[in-house]
């Protein structure tokens, strides 16, 4: 079975899920290779997955279906030993093992997706270290040009701490 919703972006970065353990059932001294690998890395809408696995199977799935190792409402499976399976939006993804044993011995992973990266035609210093220089209270309009720089910069600082939290949260160091 392959599923249509990853056409149309083109792959960024590749990444060969597992590195060189691939994608196979963990040891059980190794439940927590998935999660680590995704930790390690950071996924943007364009990028790809290439899974590599013998006598197995991958299926994206809903959360759900994640789980519950459940294979029966799969959006994309694939069998054929090696797969490339396109990010083509921001979010998460939840892939398992076709085989219900191999899942539950958490042969399964899930990647959060970010968005794309905006690129700015002349990048200069102010946007991208400064914060900015005045606090605006209730009532008070900068210029429509501070205005921009500054919202760039609330933008990209709000964006990062987001990521810098959601990194910790995964690693169990921050809590709320």
């Amino acid at each position: 079975m392959h599923g249509g919703g990853f056409i149309g972006v083109e792959a960024v970065k590749q990444f060969k899920v597992g590195d060189d353990f691939g994608w196979q059932e963990p040891r059980e001294n190794n439940t927590s290779v998935y999660s680590q690998w995704a930790g390690k890395n950071r996924f943007q809408v364009g990028d790809s997955l290439s899974f590599e696995y013998k006598n197995d199977s991958v299926f994206l799935v809903d959360k759900w279906g994640y789980y519950h190792c459940n294979t029966s409402k799969a959006i994309i499976a694939f069998n054929n030993g090696k797969s490339v399976m396109n990010l083509d939006r921001p979010g998460p993804f939840y892939f398992i093992s076709g085989t219900f044993d191999h899942c539950k011995n958490s042969q399964r992973l899930l990647v959060e997706v970010m968005g794309l990266h905006q690129i700015s035609q002349s990048p200069s210093s102010s946007t991208i270290a400064a914060p900015p220089e005045t606090f605006l209270g209730p009532g008070s309009l900068p210029s429509s040009s501070a205005a921009a720089d500054d919202s760039l910069v609330v933008s990209s600082v709000t964006f990062y701490s987001v990521f810098v939290v959601h990194v910790l949260m995964l690693y169990g160091i921050y809590c709320y």
